[in-house]
């Protein structure tokens, strides 16, 4: 007997994967215009890598397969020692010899910090986990450059284009990668409240005794790390392994059970009599270590528009070949809408994310250039990643059933999403350091404006949003109260004012009347009527 098929497949989308990861528009021509277009073909290159068949699996099996801690050997020694499924040291093996750790620190080219910046995001779409340890790495070279004998051993190991996974002294390795080791449990992001003691040794070392709430990258051969001499927080460098080849006393306690992130340890560690090397100037260590959160702050922006891109992606992608009620869901106006509202968000951040890159690059020799990184980097690391998790959102739905299905890569990117804007600062954190940049460093305030200044005239909407700012600023009264309110409004000024000179002018006529004007709903896809959806979502190839 014959039976009528029950089971044949249509109106199903392709696979996205492979996709071209570095043909991005909006990265593209911020890479060129903030001096790294020398690097163009590098992000390319890594950019069909990482959007590629096998960089994409192994970025699935190292986060479905996470990271297992062992304590202790079968005879009940301590080892402390986190395993790893084999395609995480992929990723990491890729990511270092592309750079992406510190290349800048040893590349002496105008625009190093944007090519850099530019592969992180593209490499990042295959995981972001382990782009953890790789901002860690990239960070700490700064923070590390306040003990000059200390750097002139690790710093060319950190930037060494060599992945060298394993536990041994560190300066027999090839290559180097560090972690950070700052909050605990009764103080989060009041640094200040630290607990963990250190005491000078005769030689000049320090014995550290504390315990760690949150260590970044515990499998680093070096960590950065505070604890509190007489003289007040310090920031002091421990090794994993030390000088004479024995462990320190560093002990894993615990790795923490995330949201998302799942690929990369994050962990709970004891200092029991740890030994550490001083970093700076004791009572200092909190402006010492300033300068790791700094860059890595860099990196949130980075890694919410990295995901910000891979969503709108997988969205446009979708509607371009799914069909509904007789049509493309690409075609419908209402979902032309939603896209183009994700696209206009998309390239917002990769804009400003790409001008923060350039800043830090042209910061150690240009004081604007320093003073605006410097707000600029607060305000944006405050809105772009705190608009990554609703942005992730709107994107899955766009999916459908689809989108909250494993399979489809959507619930990875949304458990993904918040971390960004929890990691170095949470919201409140963010929005305070901006208030606070603004009154001990007024020339920050001229930075910002004087960048403003640069696009006024080109749009009335932000020219009259440039007005608020300033209006907003001006009162003092309650600030700290309306601190959100006012560093989103910075926040989207900046943006506005990027797009107007270098965007695209749909997707800058889109950002004005939506963000500035303020004809936009509460959700995204409510852009008004007027906006060219086919230009914007023209931006985004396939």
């Amino acid at each position: 007997m014959t039976f009528p098929a029950t089971h044949e497949v249509f109106n199903q989308v392709p696979d996205l994967v492979p996709y071209p990861a570095g043909d991005d528009l909006a990265l593209l021509e911020g890479l060129r215009r903030e001096g790294a277009a020398w690097a163009e073909d590098d992000v390319r290159a890594l950019g069909v890598r990482a959007g590629g068949v096998d960089a994409q699996d192994r970025g699935r099996l190292a986060d479905e397969y996470p990271p297992v801690l062992h304590t202790h050997d079968r005879y009940g020694n301590r080892i402390d020692e986190v395993e790893f499924h084999p395609a995480w040291h992929d990723l990491m093996r890729v990511a270092v010899e592309n750079g992406l750790h510190a290349a800048p620190w040893r590349d002496d080219r105008p625009g190093a910090h944007v090519a850099r910046a530019a592969k992180f995001y593209v490499w990042g779409q295959a995981d972001a986990g382990h782009m953890c340890p790789i901002s860690m790495t990239y960070a700490a070279v700064p923070a590390l450059r306040h003990a000059p004998d200390l750097a002139a051993v690790y710093e060319p190991l950190l930037a060494a284009p060599h992945y060298d996974f394993g536990l041994r002294e560190p300066s027999t390795k090839r290559g180097l990668i560090a972690g950070m080791s700052m909050t605990e449990k009764q103080g989060g992001s009041d640094v200040r409240a630290n607990t963990t003691a250190a005491t000078r040794n005769a030689d000049g070392t320090y014995t550290i005794v504390g315990h760690k709430w949150f260590t970044s990258a515990p499998m680093s051969d070096l960590f950065l790390t505070l604890a509190n001499t007489a003289a007040g927080p310090t920031c002091f460098l421990l090794p994993r392994v030390l000088p004479d080849g024995t462990r320190n006393r560093i002990h894993l306690q615990r790795l923490k059970n995330k949201l998302g992130n799942k690929s990369n340890a994050s962990s709970e560690i004891e200092y029991e009599g740890a030994t550490g090397w001083l970093v700076g100037e004791e009572g200092r260590g909190v402006g010492t270590i300033i300068e790791m959160v700094n860059m890595t702050r860099l990196d949130c922006v980075i890694g919410s528009a990295t995901g910000m891109r891979a969503a709108t992606l997988r969205a446009v992608h979708h509607a371009r070949h799914r069909s509904a009620f007789g049509a493309l869901l690409v075609d419908q106006p209402l979902m032309r809408n939603v896209l183009a509202d994700l696209v206009v968000e998309t390239e917002a951040a990769t804009t400003m994310m790409m001008r923060l890159a350039g800043a830090t690059d042209r910061s150690a020799g240009d004081p604007q250039e320093a003073a605006l990184r410097r707000i600029a980097l607060a305000v944006t690391k405050y809105w772009v990643c705190k608009r990554a998790p609703a942005h992730s959102a709107e994107a899955l739905e766009c999916l459908g059933g689809n989108g909250y299905v494993e399979d489809s890569g959507m619930p990875r990117l949304y458990r993904e999403a918040p971390l960004m804007s929890v990691w170095e600062g949470s919201g409140n954190v963010a929005a305070l350091d901006a208030l606070r940049a603004m009154v001990r460093q007024p020339d920050t305030v001229e930075a910002f404006f004087g960048e403003l200044e640069l696009a006024r005239g080109a749009d009335t909407r932000l020219d009259d949003a440039i007005a608020r700012v300033g209006k907003e600023l001006a009162d003092l009264e309650n600030v700290e109260y309306r601190a959100r309110r006012i560093v989103e409004l910075m926040a989207l000024v900046l943006q506005g004012a990027q797009l107007v000179r270098h965007g695209h002018p749909a997707v800058a006529d889109a950002f004005c009347a939506s963000r500035l004007d303020r004809d936009w709903g509460i959700a995204l896809g409510t852009l008004p009527v007027g906006v060219d959806t086919a230009a914007v979502l023209a931006r985004i190839g396939g």
